[in-house]
């Protein structure tokens, strides 16, 4: 199996382990009484099921796009003001410009 495939699968397991982890926690400290909700109505479960799922695909791509950025290698130096790199100094060129003297 290929890296990018491997990690893409981690990346995707541990986003959905975060979204269980956080559903879990809304229904446990009943944010917005979400848990009566939930627990009251006949369609409480489909929408835990949709509330897990469409959490976990936006942590999954939140993993995924993090884990892929930190492998990023930048060669170019840190910050700071640059003193290595020759500056040219502005130098001020004048454009002729032709006035018209019509006044109203």
């Amino acid at each position: 199996m290929p890296k990018l495939i491997r990690l893409y699968i981690t990346q995707v397991l541990a986003g959905f382990g975060l979204s269980a982890i956080f559903v879990g926690l809304l229904l446990y400290f009943n944010v917005g009484n979400l848990w009566h909700l939930v627990s009251g109505t006949s369609g409480g479960l489909v929408a835990v099921v949709m509330l897990f799922m469409f959490n976990g695909i936006v942590f999954a791509g939140v993993q995924f796009a993090i884990s892929i950025m930190r492998m990023a290698q930048d060669d170019t130096p840190g910050g700071g003001k640059r003193d290595d790199l020759p500056v040219m100094p502005a130098r001020l060129v004048p454009v002729p410009v032709e006035a018209s003297s019509k006044r109203k």
